[in-house]
């Protein structure tokens, strides 16, 4: 074999220090591209083989033990499939998803995020508060959400709230609703104390109905987003939901003036104006879910439960260790 001169060997050495480089680089890009989907699974987005199903009315919920978005599954391991985003609120209706996720430190803040039916994130905002109701009309079209200001519960004397409304149609957001020319018992009300909560929108996405808080007492208001206008129409109701058919409102009324368990689950007719409790007796602080025109879906005690919404029959828990029902349709 013939010798080496000095040139070949410094280019066998310049291959093979080349060679080295790029395998050290593919690996880079791989570690890369692995610490890039562990950052994007802590940051609360969906597994992308996770999306919520088409038809079917299945039923979806926060998962209290990862605070991701799972689909409740009897058949499935621990009663559920997760995979969804991190979301400390979840609501979804046609082909759009709303996820509120508290952001950490102080003052409190948060992120709304509105998702696709693939649950992609489509757009995110940062605003002010801690997430506590989130709505979707059926449309799709209209997200509402409330944020505490401050205080972190309804049963507490002194809370302050700011509820928010996305026209997905147009993009234009509303901030803050309690700016809304607002009728209370037949005459215009200006309060500084007004407090807006718990939105519930009607097919036409244009009505709504919500809470109103003032001067000690809640309401039922009916708002219309075209005149934007408020009356209120029923004094003591609280986190309205609307049935699918538009006639009657689930939520939840306070019976006592306790700390302890102060409200009970109601459902009121619009045509009637007649109101009758629920078979559900526990006090059940959150916005009911009417998963078809004849039952309710309810957080209690760290678990998903139904119940007729008739008045007839029993309480029947759904999911263990969830919270935030929604069904996708």
């Amino acid at each position: 074999m013939p010798a080496l001169t000095g040139a070949s060997t410094r280019t066998r050495v310049w291959i093979i220090v080349l060679a080295l480089l790029l395998l050290g680089g593919g690996a880079t890009a791989y570690t890369l591209r692995a610490a890039s989907g562990r950052d994007a699974a802590a940051a609360g987005t969906a597994d992308p083989r996770f999306a919520l199903a088409a038809g079917g009315g299945a039923l979806y919920a926060r998962d209290t033990a990862t605070g991701r978005v799972a689909r409740v599954d009897p058949a499935a391991p621990g009663g559920r499939v997760a995979g969804g985003p991190v979301c400390d609120r979840f609501h979804a209706a046609g082909d759009t998803a709303l996820c509120l996720r508290r952001r950490p430190g102080v003052p409190a803040r948060s992120y709304v995020i509105v998702l696709d039916r693939e649950l992609r994130e489509v757009r995110r905002m940062s605003l002010p508060g801690i997430p506590n109701r989130a709505r979707v009309s059926a449309s799709g079209n209209m997200l509402a959400w409330t944020m505490f200001a401050t205080g972190d519960s309804y049963a507490r004397s002194s809370f302050s709230t700011r509820t928010s409304v996305l026209d997905l149609r147009t993009g234009y957001l509303v901030k803050n609703i309690e700016q809304i020319p607002l009728t209370l018992d037949g005459r215009r009300y200006h309060a500084p104390d007004v407090n807006y909560w718990g939105v519930s929108f009607a097919a036409d996405d244009n009505r709504f109905y919500a809470t109103v808080s003032t001067n000690g007492r809640t309401h039922l208001v009916e708002g219309d987003m075209a005149t934007w206008s408020a009356r209120t129409l029923r004094a003591n109701v609280e986190c309205p939901s609307l049935s699918p058919d538009g006639t009657r409102i689930a939520f939840k009324k306070r019976v006592s003036d306790g700390p302890r368990e102060p409200w009970r689950l109601y459902v009121y007719d619009l045509t009637t104006g007649r109101e009758h409790p629920v078979a559900e007796r526990r006090g059940i602080d959150d916005q009911a879910l009417w998963t078809d025109g004849e039952t309710l879906a309810y957080g209690y005690g760290g678990g998903i439960w139904s119940v007729p919404a008739d008045g007839t029959g029993a309480p029947r828990q759904l999911a263990r260790g969830a919270s935030s029902p929604t069904l996708a349709d």
